[in-house]
């Protein structure tokens, strides 16, 4: 396909992005563009993914915005503030395919928001290659499948290809963090309605778990596949997210938890990862005043 389009988006979404955690770039205003499109990463003059641009929502209110997180990844304490209340349009993206080596451009004085790509840029997109291989951050153990040519694009897609291309594989296949070198997602303080429902939200950490671990709304619409979760109990247990909510689905695992820790209003509850798919429930009591 010929794409003469580039969108300039800002870390950390745009990483967000090629990692294939997040489908929905939210903007303040519509799109009428759809098709095949170049992802540039804000400030550095080079396309760094290619994805089509499938469809342009309606405006979200504060509500609906919470709870598409699974989509755009903004963080519901970002959300609830007001930080991002301008940006709430949904710009869907699909088969999105990170470049194995980003393709430079000239950027012009005055683009902002849309980069027209002259036509060597285009040319050079045309015969570049793609793949899964991505940058692995502090807290994703990312999958290295052999990349593919750019001629793959113009193929038909088949269902499994519609899932963002990082998320593609077993976990079976995770690559296993030391014990000791648990990296922590979120430290939650735990309230009165925290023990009292029995339950903490994961929103703050969301974007750290794989997206193929998060539902829906029932258990009908529970997510192809599950965390393992040691709470501390002989063994662990398994759960997806609830992704209405955005907690274990379920509940019994964080029930017993607190129960069995013992926790206490103003403690905290910290929640780390020692593979993409198991997730260690610890303890930190609150300090004596």
């Amino acid at each position: 396909m010929f794409i003469t389009r580039g969108l300039i988006i800002d870390t950390p979404w745009i990483d967000r992005i090629v990692e294939g955690v997040k489908d929905w770039e939210m903007r303040s205003q519509s799109t009428s563009v759809r098709g095949w499109i170049g992802l540039i990463r804000k400030g550095s003059g080079q396309v760094v993914a290619l994805a089509r641009l499938v469809d342009c929502g309606k405006a979200l209110n504060l509500e609906e915005m919470v709870a598409a997180e699974m989509h755009h990844r903004i963080p519901e304490r970002m959300i609830r503030s007001g930080e991002v209340a301008k940006w709430c349009i949904p710009w869907k993206l699909a088969d999105i395919h990170p470049l194995a080596c980003p393709v430079p451009y000239e950027h012009k004085s005055g683009a902002v928001i849309w980069v027209a790509l002259a036509e060597d840029v285009t040319r050079a997109l045309e015969t570049a290659e793609i793949g899964t291989k991505i940058a692995p951050n502090a807290h994703h153990v990312h999958p290295t499948r052999t990349v593919t040519t750019r001629a793959s694009l113009t193929e038909r897609s088949e269902p499994g290809d519609m899932v963002p291309s990082a998320l593609r594989r077993s976990a079976g296949n995770s690559a296993a963090l030391p014990a000791d070198n648990r990296t922590i997602i979120l430290r939650k303080t735990i309230t009165a309605g925290s023990l009292r429902n029995k339950y903490i939200r994961l929103s703050d950490c969301i974007a750290f778990l794989p997206i193929d671990v998060v539902g829906g709304s029932n258990k009908n619409d529970a997510a192809p596949k599950d965390l393992t979760v040691h709470w501390g109990g002989r063994n662990p247990s398994r759960t997806d997210i609830a992704g209405d909510k955005n907690i274990f689905r379920n509940r019994t695992i964080m029930r017993n938890f607190i129960n069995t820790a013992g926790a206490r209003e103003g403690d905290v509850i910290v929640v780390s990862l020692s593979d993409r798919y198991t997730v260690h429930l610890s303890l930190e009591r609150a300090k004596s005043a």
